[in-house]
């Protein structure tokens, strides 16, 4: 799908053109660079200290021994009985730290006085598949393990994130009701990164902004190794090729339809609609991926955040889940 300049929202052109060029087109070794680059300035982040929330940070034991960093945000005046959010950030499976979604976790803070979990999950440069997920399910149970000390109501822990993040949440939904383990009462898998196919017409020969066709196959190879291109390619790898989707939790996503994600996101809509999941879905004109991120005071991201923050709240208010008296 061939970007046509017109056809991108005028207030994301400007903005848009410059990731094109500063972005485009990145082969393997291209994201391994600037993985190595961005982990040197996420490290930055870590010392920011945000406005208007608390910021603590917490350690979850992997099965090796070695830990895994959780950032917890929460309200200045905690509340009893909050919702849980496991949020996953994005970044290809490559890139990206906890940190970086910190202006979307206190918009989810204002909207409900939930506790937000957002692990330091491994990238692919480091460990590809199936570490990420292995991290995210260990935050998902250290999440409903503290939700006491952590005044969380263990009926109301949700997933969510953003492009691959979104992935991993969608995957992560998957994983845990195979499980049966933990309980998940909604999720928020947003421009989610769930079909390594690439095969759809959004997906094929994209060349919009920030996210293009090649460079989602080069981040595929990298998280997917020796699976990719081959038949074996789990759906707790890629959420798109799951072909059962009962049981799965609420569900609220949005794209923008000039990305390489909106065909894969509008089947898995449909799948899940399919299957009797409530699912609120959105696809915004004119926009290229994560236009709420890049360009967060766009008319249409401010729009995009009203549309998920308004469902927040509607799903707070009406979806529980109690988790397994195993658990």
């Amino acid at each position: 799908m061939k970007l046509i300049a017109k056809t991108t929202n005028r207030q994301l052109r400007i903005r848009g053109a410059l990731y094109r060029s500063l972005h485009s087109n990145a082969s393997e070794d291209d994201l391994r660079r600037q993985s190595l680059r961005s982990a040197r300035a996420m490290s930055l982040l870590r010392h920011w200290k945000p406005k208007g929330i608390r910021i603590s940070q917490e350690w979850a034991v992997r099965p090796d021994g070695s830990l895994l960093r959780l950032l917890v945000c929460s309200p200045l005046e905690p509340q009893r009985q909050a919702p849980g959010v496991l949020w996953l950030h994005g970044g290809g499976y490559i890139f990206g730290c906890p940190e970086m979604e910190i202006s979307l976790y206190r918009q989810l803070i204002e909207q409900s006085d939930c506790i937000v979990v957002a692990p330091d999950y491994r990238k692919s440069s480091e460990a590809p598949y199936p570490a990420a997920l292995e991290d995210s399910y260990l935050a998902l149970l250290w999440l409903r393990d503290n939700a006491s000390r952590l005044s969380v109501r263990d009926d109301q822990i949700a997933v969510g994130g953003s492009s691959a993040g979104g992935g991993l949440a969608a995957a992560l939904a998957l994983y845990a009701r195979d499980r049966g383990d933990v309980a998940i009462a909604f999720q928020m898998p947003l421009y989610p990164m769930i079909d390594d196919r690439s095969a759809t017409e959004s997906a094929r020969e994209n060349d919009a902004p920030v996210w293009d066709a090649v460079t989602n196959m080069s981040a595929w190879k990298l998280y997917l190794k020796d699976l990719y291109g081959t038949d074996d390619v789990p759906a707790y790898a890629a959420a798109a090729r799951a072909t059962d989707y009962e049981g799965l939790p609420p569900t609220l996503t949005y794209v923008g339809d000039l990305e390489p994600f909106r065909d894969e996101t509008t089947h898995y809509v449909e799948s899940l609609r399919a299957a009797g999941v409530p699912v609120e879905f959105k696809v915004f004109p004119g926009c290229w991926h994560a236009f709420d991120f890049f360009a967060p005071k766009a008319e249409v991201s401010l729009e995009a955040a009203q549309f998920r923050n308004r469902w927040f709240r509607h799903a707070v208010q009406t979806y529980f889940a109690e988790q397994p008296t195993s658990a």
